[in-house]
């Protein structure tokens, strides 16, 4: 079995796989100031709950956006697992052509995404579209280019956002509202959060695809803690495990 490891800003997003297939996912709130034994013990935990042993797991692979908690999850997979971990990292295989500047800034999360994308949609212009804390886009050609991308502030921190910059407005939960408008202040701040990202999608992915494919409409994927929000219609298709599904493809082309 392989455990896959996405650090992320907000939360530490895992997976199993036995081959292909994922068997279970979980979630842990990012603390960057975590130990290695925080973590170790937590992993340990959440594989016994879903009745999977440590000696099961024979690799790990991990992409983290989060520097302050390389050591520690790394030093975890030893201590608990016995294992060192593979790190999406630079200088791997990934399949893909980085067309950045600098290849080296490319966020390990988004070259994760991308090569899940080009291996589940070969031979196809995509744009992933990553909603966590950020709301990031990849754009990515049929010939495995990645040409680039966008990154904005995601739904989460614009709701932080209003609530710490403003007088009277307070923290509301994050869903997808019923209506355009809303009739409440909560209803109200929930649809603007919610519209804002839509129509921003929307717009952007019409502007990339007349910019950058010439009116060839690309497939537009949704990925990410909020991914599943957005179901009506806006993505061609919604892989919230495409980033575990990347991390796994990249392990299986460098080992």
């Amino acid at each position: 079995m392989i455990l896959c490891l996405d650090v992320g800003n907000s939360h530490l997003f895992g997976g199993v796989f036995a081959d292909d297939t994922v068997l279970f996912r979980f979630r842990y709130g990012t603390q960057p100031s975590a130990t290695s034994d925080e973590i170790g013990v937590f992993l340990k935990a959440v594989l016994r709950e879903n009745n999977v042993t440590a000696d099961a797991i024979k690799h790990i692979a991990i992409s983290s956006v989060v520097p302050s908690l390389d050591y520690s999850v790394r030093s975890a997979c030893i201590k608990y697992f016995g294992i060192e971990p593979f790190l999406l990292q630079a200088g791997i295989k990934t399949g893909l052509n980085i067309q950045y500047r600098n290849p080296l800034e490319v966020g390990s999360d988004r070259i994760a995404n991308s090569i899940a994308a080009t291996h589940l949609y070969p031979n196809q212009d995509l744009i992933v579209v990553d909603l966590g804390t950020t709301t990031n886009f990849c754009v990515i050609s049929r010939h495995k280019e990645f040409k680039g991308g966008l990154i904005m502030p995601g739904i989460r921190l614009a709701a932080e956002s209003l609530q710490s910059k403003t007088a009277k407005l307070f923290p509301v939960e994050i869903v997808k509202p019923q209506h355009i408008i809303g009739r409440s202040t909560v209803e109200n701040i929930q649809a603007g959060l919610y519209f804002s990202q839509w129509a921003t999608i929307h717009t952007v992915h019409n502007r990339i695809t007349a910019d950058i494919f010439q009116g060839k409409k690309p497939l537009l994927l949704g990925t990410g803690g909020f991914s599943t929000l957005f179901d009506d219609g806006l993505f061609d298709h919604v892989e919230t495990d495409l980033i575990l599904h990347g991390l796994r493809i990249a392990l299986q082309m460098n080992h």
